[in-house]
């Protein structure tokens, strides 16, 4: 459903940032249909920046609206399973989130990427790559900026990251060039089982005309699909792969070197896959990455992913905060050069995780386990020199004092941060605050 003239309407479930790009993006361009805003918190961030004369409802559900709706946008952090949502799809009227909406209105190229883990790193590079061309490109959706606030008509390019609570409500997304990075254990309370988790993110591809996946995580395969499928890897054969020339490792296109991997100012095995995953997508989405070549080559990250954000006294304190799942973690783990002892930092909320699979990683290491917050205690038996702290802060406080040249304090917590912190920046911020302090 995309014809708005049956739509007078219109509930918004869930403010915060997406929900207040909802109600900005109605207000703008459908303002004749009467919009109305359910949240069940009692006072909701965004609030007070709603548009004059937007009613809504704070503190529960209001079921009487809902009824009257004709079409409820849902923020993606409220599940389809919630009873009052299963409620309205049952009387028929349309469920979507704002990844739907902003499919009905754009019809610029669009280029979207999924995945558990890298999809931000990979997002933030197409963007910046494609814009090195002197493309017009606006970047977002579940990194940054709303989709509904990037729409402009002078845009050429959008670059979406998309979650797959995302997904769940969107179904006329139309893509050039979508990616499913990789797929590890997840929103386990979210979800019944892994593989509902994957068919969310495979929606990605329902109306892609290339799909880009992983041939070292075949899960990232969709089942049907009867555009072009595009593989990269790490470790094999691939259509975009490493390989060796000449004694020196390149990033490889279809068969011809594009860059020496020594060039990459990136840290990690990982950050090589999603190197090729941006070139893949560039390529099939008609965009000559050539020119983006210099723009890749100075590129070192995001703020919040293997970041370092102190270097002192031989002593690295790295940021990694945006590991909110095992996979992350391990993917960081990876790609470390160890030369003294590593006191990782796990903790948080741990959405129903398995933490097991760090175990044997973490006894190949030298490592101190420093472990915090409301699920810290699940970390406690995966390594004998794990101990338990109360916050982040008590961790630094203890460890400061033992550290020398040499050793590396990372934060790479496999958690969810809202159990001590707003968001992952905002554990992200801290940990590089007290680096500051006691570096």
């Amino acid at each position: 459903m995309n014809d708005w003239q049956d739509v007078k309407n219109v509930v918004v479930v869930g403010l915060g940032i997406t929900g207040l790009s909802v109600v900005k993006y109605l207000d703008r361009y459908h303002p004749n249909i009467a919009v109305k805003v359910i949240d069940t918190r009692e006072n909701p961030p965004g609030l007070s920046e709603l548009p004059a004369g937007i009613a809504c409802h704070q503190g529960g559900w209001c079921n009487e609206w809902l009824a009257a709706a004709d079409l409820v946008v849902i923020n993606p952090g409220i599940a389809l399973a919630t009873p009052e949502i299963q409620q309205v799809i049952q009387t028929g009227t349309p469920v979507v989130g704002d990844i739907e909406l902003f499919a009905w209105h754009v019809d610029q190229p669009v280029i979207a990427i999924t995945g558990s883990n890298g999809k931000s790193t990979v997002t933030d590079l197409t963007g910046k790559m494609a814009a090195a061309t002197g493309l017009r490109v606006a970047v977002g959706g579940n990194i940054g900026i709303p989709a509904l606030d990037l729409i402009d008509e002078s845009v050429e390019l959008y670059v979406l990251e998309l979650s797959s609570f995302q997904l769940e409500t969107t179904s006329h997304l139309k893509l050039k060039a979508a990616a499913f990075l990789n797929l590890s254990e997840d929103h386990m309370d979210r979800y019944r089982d892994i593989e509902g988790y994957r068919q969310a993110k495979l929606r990605i591809f329902n109306h892609a005309q290339a799909a880009i996946v992983n041939c070292d995580d075949p899960l990232t395969f969709p089942d049907t699909f009867s555009g072009a499928v595009v593989t990269f890897s790490i470790s094999q054969a691939a259509d975009f792969s490493v390989q060796y020339i000449d004694e020196c490792e390149y990033l490889v296109a279809d068969g011809r070197p594009v860059i020496a991997c020594d060039q990459l100012k990136l840290v990690g095995r990982h950050n090589l896959a999603n190197v090729l995953t941006v070139l893949a997508l560039l390529q099939h989405a008609g965009i000559g990455y050539e020119k983006g070549l210099d723009t890749l080559k100075s590129y070192t990250g995001l703020t919040h992913r293997c970041q370092v954000v102190a270097d002192n006294r031989g002593i690295q304190w790295v940021n990694d905060s945006k590991a909110t799942n095992v996979a992350s973690t391990l993917a960081a783990l990876s790609g470390l050069t160890l030369k003294g002892t590593l006191y990782l930092l796990v903790g948080g909320v741990g959405k129903g995780a398995d933490f097991s699979p760090l175990a044997p990683v973490l006894n190949s290491l030298n490592v101190r386990l420093c472990c915090f917050g409301r699920d810290g205690q699940q970390f406690m038996r995966l390594h004998p020199a794990a101990k338990q702290y109360e916050t982040m802060a008590d961790v630094i406080t203890d460890i400061a004092p033992q550290l020398s040249e040499g050793d590396i304090v990372m934060l790479s917590p496999s958690c969810a941060s809202f159990d001590q912190f707003q968001n992952f920046m905002a554990r992200g911020d801290a940990f590089a605050a007290l680096a500051h302090q006691y570096a």
